[in-house]
C-alpha cells in the first residue's frame, strides 16, 4: 500500500505540478524547456536578489517560492554505494575495487549505484523530501594519490598510481553520470580533493603542500585531468589544505590557470565541508581575517557552492566592495545550469522504469559479489589453499563476524551482510568459531585459545583493522593510530601474538587480512601458511572470501599499493615530494610490490615484441586451473635520473585457460610516452629512448628497448 501511495504521489508531482512553477510564471524564459540550460540559467539569475543568490550557493540551497525554485541539498555520498540514506547495496571499499584492475566491471558497479540513486531520489520526491543525502549530486570519487600507507583516508582512493587512479576514476564518473548523449544527466560525479592532498588528517586544515612542478604534473594532477578531459566529470571539490601558500579553495593557479584554463573545465566547483572556514579561523590557514573576506576569496576564485555557512556573507562582501556581483552571477549560473541538466527543475519522470526493488536487489548483490571476488589478493600460499575437503577447520579473529568493519566508510547500511563466519558455517562441516581477541586489545589467554583449538589442523584467522580505527579526522587514540591516520603499519600486537602462538603450536594458519591500507606483514610471512588481503569487502564479502578459500573462485586481484615492510622504509609522512614514495620512486625492497597477486595457477610470460605500433606479449597458463592474469605495461626513461623508476601505462585483465597461451596486445601511443618536459613544464609526448616493461607485477617484468 505504501508503494502505491508513493507512486501516486510521484505521478501527481510530475504531471500536476509540472515544473513546479506558479501558472503565471510558466511562460518565463527560465521555465522554457526548449531553451538551452545556459539561456534558462541566465534568465533566472537575472531575476534574483543578491540575498537570494547567496541562499542558492550553499549546500542547503534554499527554495525561492516566488520563482518556483525548489529547495535542494547538494551534499550526497556514493563512495561505494548510495550512502547515509537508508539501505542500499554496499560494494567493496574503493581501494579493494582498485585491486580488481577491472574498470569495465567498475563501470557496471557505478551504473548500478546510479540506478539505486535515481530510485532513492524519486522516492524522496514522492515523500515531499529534499534533504541531506537525497539529491543527485554525489561527492565521489576520491582520486587523491595514496602516497603513504599511514593516511587514514587512503582506503577511499584507487591506490598509489596516477594511471590506475585515472582509469578507474573515469569508469566511476561514466557509471554515475550516465550516457553523455542523454537529454538529462543521471547524477553528478565529483572529482576530489583538488589538489595535492593525502594526509595527515590532523593537519589538513593548516597544512601547506609545497612540491615541485614536476611532482604536481606527473603524480598529483593526471587523474584529475583524466576525469575532466576524458570523463566529463560535472563537479570538482577543492581540498582543505593550502597549495604553495594559498588555500586550494582560493587558488587561482589550481582553479583558473589549470582546471578551467588549461583543461577547459566548465562544471561546478564545491568546497569541502567547512573548508572555507579554514581561510580565517585562528590556528588554521589564517589566509584572511574574517568570514566576509573568506567568502569573497572563494567566490572570486570560482568556488560555486559551499559546504558550510560562510557564503551567507556574500551580500556583505559585495556591498563592502570586496566582491563583484558579476563573480557571484558567474558561479550561480553554473549551479542553475547543473540543476537544469539533472532535470531537477523540470521534475520529469526520469529513469521511471527502475523499480524500487532494485535497491539492494538480487542483481545488485550479484554484481557486488562479482566485484568482491576480483578484489581479493592472494599474497602468500604454500599449498594450504584452496582448503582440502574433510579437514578440521577453526575460524577465529576480530574480523570474522564484524559486519560494520566490512562496510568500510562513507557507506550505506544494508539489510543483509554475509560475514566470513556466516559463509563458512554453511560450507564447512564442524567449523568452530570464537573471537579470541579484539582488533587492538582484549586478547583471550593464549593457553585458552590453544586449548580450544586442540584437534584442529587448520586455523583461519580473520584479522587486520577496521574503519573504526582508520578514516577521516577521527577521534581515535590507540597504539598504532592517531586522528584516523596510522603511526605504524604493522598488525596490532595482540594479533601478532596469536599468530605466532598458532605457528609454534604447529597449526596451518591462514590469515585473512581486512584493512583499507597496506599492512607490514613481515612476521606473518613466517607464521602464516597463506595470506589473503580482503580489504573492506562490502556486504557480500564473506561469501566471496569463502569461495576463494574453498577453491570455487581462483583469486585474481593485484595490489594497487605497495606493501612495505615497515614505517622505517617510508619518508616523513608530511613530505609530499614523491622521492621515496610509491613503487614509482621507492628504491628499497618491498614486502609485496605494487601489482602483485598470486593465483591458484601459474603464468609464464614470453618475450614481448613490437608489431607495428603495438607491443604483443604471449602469456601462458602453465598450471592445471583456468585463471585470470592482470597483464601490466610499464615504461621507464633510462636517461632521466630524476624520473620514476617505472610507471604504469596500461593493463589488461585476461582469462587464460589451463595450458593455453594468449597473446596480449597493447597499443603504443602518445599517451604511453607522455613524460615530463622541462621545456614545456608539463607532461607531453616526449621523443627519446625508453624501456617498455611487461609482466604480472611492478617487480616481475620483461624488458624491451623502444625509441619513440
Amino acid at each position: 500500500m505504501k508503494r502505491i501511495i508513493r507512486t501516486l504521489s510521484l505521478f501527481l508531482a510530475f504531471f500536476s505540478v509540472g515544473i513546479l512553477l506558479p501558472h503565471n510564471l510558466r511562460a518565463q524564459a527560465y521555465a522554457d524547456t526548449k531553451l538551452s540550460p545556459e539561456e534558462r540559467a541566465a534568465d533566472l539569475v537575472s531575476r534574483l536578489t543578491l540575498e537570494e543568490k547567496a541562499s542558492l550557493m550553499t549546500y542547503r540551497s534554499a527554495a525561492i517560492e516566488r520563482l518556483g525554485i525548489p529547495a535542494y541539498n547538494w551534499w550526497n555520498e556514493a563512495l561505494h554505494g548510495v550512502a547515509r540514506n537508508g539501505s542500499a547495496t554496499v560494494f567493496p571499499e574503493p581501494i579493494g575495487m582498485a585491486a580488481s584492475f577491472d574498470d569495465a566491471l567498475l563501470y557496471e558497479v557505478f551504473t548500478s549505484v546510479s540506478d539505486e540513486a535515481r530510485v532513492k531520489h524519486r522516492m524522496a520526491l514522492a515523500d515531499g523530501e529534499s534533504g541531506w543525502y537525497q539529491g543527485l549530486t554525489f561527492w565521489t570519487p576520491n582520486i587523491n594519490i595514496f602516497r603513504d600507507p599511514r593516511w587514514g583516508r587512503g582506503m577511499e582512493t584507487y591506490g598509489e598510481d596516477p594511471y590506475l587512479t585515472g582509469r578507474m576514476g573515469v569508469a566511476v564518473v561514466r557509471g554515475l553520470q550516465g550516457p553523455e548523449d542523454a537529454p538529462y544527466l543521471k547524477t553528478h560525479a565529483c572529482a576530489k580533493h583538488f589538489a595535492v592532498h593525502s594526509g595527515p588528517e590532523a593537519d589538513r586544515h593548516r597544512f601547506d603542500a609545497r612540491i615541485s612542478e614536476r611532482d604536481l604534473r606527473e603524480t598529483y594532477l593526471p587523474a584529475f585531468k583524466d576525469l575532466v578531459t576524458k570523463g566529463n566529470v560535472q563537479e570538482v571539490m577543492v581540498a582543505y589544505n593550502r597549495f604553495r601558500g594559498v588555500p586550494c579553495g582560493a587558488s587561482d593557479e589550481l582553479i583558473n590557470k589549470i582546471l578551467r584554463g588549461e583543461w577547459g573545465y566548465k562544471g561546478l566547483i564545491t568546497s569541502d565541508c567547512w573548508g572555507i572556514n579554514d581561510f580565517y579561523v585562528k590556528g588554521r590557514h589564517e589566509f584572511v581575517k574574517t568570514p566576509v573576506e573568506a567568502a569573497a576569496a572563494a567566490v572570486h576564485a570560482g568556488v560555486d557552492t559551499e559546504c558550510g555557512s560562510v557564503y551567507h556573507h556574500i551580500p556583505e562582501a559585495v556591498r563592502s566592495g570586496l566582491l563583484d556581483e558579476r563573480d557571484v552571477d558567474t558561479c550561480l549560473k553554473r549551479l542553475i545550469e547543473a540543476r537544469i541538466r539533472l532535470g531537477e527543475f523540470d521534475r520529469l519522470p526520469l529513469w521511471s522504469e527502475l523499480p524500487e526493488s532494485i535497491v539492494e536487489g538480487p542483481r545488485s548483490r550479484s554484481l557486488d559479489r562479482r566485484m568482491t571476488r576480483e578484489t581479493l589478493v592472494l599474497l602468500k600460499n604454500d599449498g594450504v589453499l584452496p582448503l582440502k575437503k574433510g579437514g578440521k577447520v577453526a575460524l577465529i579473529g576480530p574480523n570474522a563476524d564484524d559486519r560494520e568493519m566490512m562496510w568500510g566508510n562513507y557507506n550505506p547500511v544494508p539489510n543483509a551482510t554475509i560475514t566470513l563466519k556466516d559463509a563458512l558455517e554453511v560450507r564447512v562441516d564442524g567449523l568452530d568459531y570464537f573471537k579470541a581477541c579484539e582488533a587492538v586489545h582484549h586478547i583471550d589467554p593464549v593457553e585458552e585459545i590453544l586449548a580450544r583449538l586442540e584437534g584442529f589442523d587448520t586455523v583461519i584467522f580473520a584479522g587486520g583493522i577496521s574503519s573504526r580505527l582508520e578514516g577521516e579526522e577521527m577521534h581515535v587514540s590507540v597504539p598504532g593510530f592517531s586522528a584516523g591516520d596510522r603511526t605504524d603499519i604493522e598488525l596490532p600486537q595482540v594479533q601478532r601474538d596469536i599468530l605466532a602462538a598458532l605457528h609454534q603450536a604447529g597449526k596451518q594458519v591462514i590469515l585473512v587480512n581486512f584493512s583499507g591500507s597496506a599492512v607490514g606483514l613481515v612476521p606473518e610471512t613466517q607464521s602464516c601458511n597463506a595470506i589473503l588481503q580482503a580489504w573492506y569487502p562490502g556486504q557480500e564479502g564473506g561469501a566471496a572470501i569463502a569461495e576463494v578459500l574453498l577453491g570455487d573462485v581462483n583469486p585474481s586481484g593485484k595490489l594497487p599499493v605497495t606493501f612495505y615492510r615497515g614505517v622505517d622504509q617510508l619518508p616523513p609522512f608530511e613530505d609530499y615530494d614523491m622521492k621515496g614514495h610509491t613503487y614509482r620512486f621507492f628504491t628499497g625492497e618491498p614486502l609485496f610490490p605494487f601489482g602483485f597477486g598470486l593465483s591458484y595457477t601459474t603464468f609464464r610470460y614470453g618475450k614481448p615484441r613490437i608489431q607495428g605500433d603495438r607491443l604483443v606479449v604471449p602469456v601462458t597458463n602453465t598450471g592445471r586451473r583456468d585463471g585470470v592474469e592482470v597483464v601490466q605495461l610499464y615504461v621507464r626513461r633510462p636517461d632521466d635520473p630524476d624520473g620514476p623508476l617505472k610507471t604504469l601505462r596500461d593493463f589488461r585483465r585476461v582469462a587464460i585457460p589451463a595450458g593455453k597461451t594468449v597473446r596480449v596486445s597493447f597499443p603504443l601511443t602518445d599517451e604511453t610516452f607522455r613524460w615530463w618536459s622541462e621545456q614545456a613544464q608539463d607532461m607531453v609526448p616526449l621523443p627519446g629512448c625508453y624501456e617498455v616493461l611487461c609482466g604480472g607485477s611492478s617487480e616481475d617484468l620483461q624488458r624491451l628497448d623502444y625509441t619513440f
